[in-house]
């Protein structure tokens, strides 16, 4: 008896697909809606949630058969569907499940994060936001900040503290929040790029009910790090750039330079720099390939953080490179003028180098900073001794604060 393996059953589900569907002649919306039905979504999802239950590695061969058939490319706002999805399907109820993840995928319904808070911002845990029972309902007041495109999100991971006697990893409870909903305000971070692609959100007595709560009640930290080592993926892998690594990685935008220059400012010196780049650039691209080859579960662990450290630092030192080259044009061209930005781009290099150097400032803090990340990869992967953390068993209430 002859049986089809994993790869041939996703390309009959495929050809299935694009046999109903032209991408030529569907719109986006409906193609992405048949995907979803015919579980290429994400593949490692369960059968009638967007997957196949299979392995999470063909979701790479599924987006490049699509686009070869002329799919139109992922829209960059929906970015936060790769760390919301895994966290509802792994920690949602199947009414959740049913509810969010198909119009997540199809990009009807936009979704933001709402984590980092102005006093507990590498301190996830130290957060204050307060989730209060009202029946079936919760009253919710705090402020959230440094939230990205949540001026577009119709829905908002939020994680609140709902029992302050606890110590702070165990009274955490998360939800999904209609950001449309009364009480919700979002005001915009100008940054230094001009742009207001952060904002701040306050919630002022806003309501949520109880069937929006994603996990058990006080159980908002573990819900949470399949949201954070699934954000540390994407940005780590270069997702939230858009677009498939070259060969050098992000290095190749330096060489570019470096071509366009005068001979004369072509040294030998820079020519190091430049090549020490480009074989960086390559260890990271192919070392997210071994890692995304290698992964057999839809949660990634505490590895990836290794990427999204070395995606940060890497860019800082490519974009500062990169102006260098440039002498004085690197100076000029820029427009700073105030816009919020209607799209996600995690180094912004499609928008000019003038304004990846000033954008990629941020890739050291979103998703995680590099210290945290230097402490995770410390404590979870080498295994070294951990922080001294006094209030670790404390409960959050007695914890001192600012």
């Amino acid at each position: 008896m002859t049986t089809t393996s994993p790869l041939q059953q996703v390309d009959a589900a495929i050809d299935a697909v694009l046999a109903s569907h032209d991408p030529a002649a569907t719109a986006d919306i409906d193609l992405r809606r048949a995907r979803y039905d015919a579980g290429l979504a994400w593949v490692h999802f369960p059968v009638g949630f967007g997957g196949l239950g299979m392995r999470p590695d063909l979701n790479r061969h599924i987006d490049r058969r699509f686009r070869e058939a002329g799919a139109a490319a992922t829209d960059p706002t929906t970015f936060f569907m790769a760390l919301a999805g895994p966290t509802i399907v792994t920690h949602g109820s199947d009414e959740q499940k049913r509810r969010f993840l198909r119009p997540m995928f199809t990009g009807e319904e936009k979704w933001c994060q709402l984590f980092s808070e102005p006093g507990a911002g590498s301190d996830f845990a130290g957060l204050a936001c307060r989730a209060i029972r009202d029946g079936d309902e919760w009253i919710v007041n705090g402020q959230k900040v440094w939230n990205t495109l949540a001026h577009l999100a119709d829905w908002g991971m939020l994680v609140t503290r709902s029992d302050p006697d606890l110590p702070k990893h165990k009274g955490m409870t998360y939800f999904a929040l209609d950001m449309h909903s009364e009480g919700v305000e979002v005001r915009p971070l100008r940054q230094i790029t001009g742009e207001a692609e952060f904002n701040e959100v306050y919630m002022t007595d806003a309501r949520l009910p109880d069937a929006n709560r994603i996990g058990a009640e006080g159980e908002g930290w573990r819900a949470s790090l399949t949201t954070l080592m699934n954000e540390r993926s994407a940005i780590g892998g270069g997702s939230a750039g858009g677009g498939k690594p070259r060969r050098g990685g992000a290095a190749n935008d330096a060489i570019a330079v470096w071509n366009a220059i005068d001979e004369s400012e072509r040294t030998g010196a820079r020519k190091d720099e430049l090549m020490r780049l480009w074989v960086r650039g390559e260890v990271g691209r192919l070392t997210n390939v071994r890692a995304a080859e290698a992964a057999r579960a839809g949660n990634p662990g505490p590895e990836m953080s290794i990427a999204k450290l070395e995606f940060s630092e890497f860019n800082k030192l490519l974009y500062n490179f990169c102006i260098d080259l440039m002498g004085m044009e690197g100076q000029i061209g820029y427009d700073y003028t105030y816009r919020r930005p209607t799209e996600l781009d995690a180094t912004g290099v499609n928008k000019g180098l003038q304004y990846a150097f000033l954008r990629v400032r941020a890739n050291s803090i979103e998703g995680g900073t590099s210290e945290i990340l230097r402490n995770i990869i410390g404590e979870q992967v080498l295994g070294l001794p951990g922080e001294p953390r006094v209030d670790k068993e404390l409960p959050w209430g007695q914890v001192p604060r600012n």
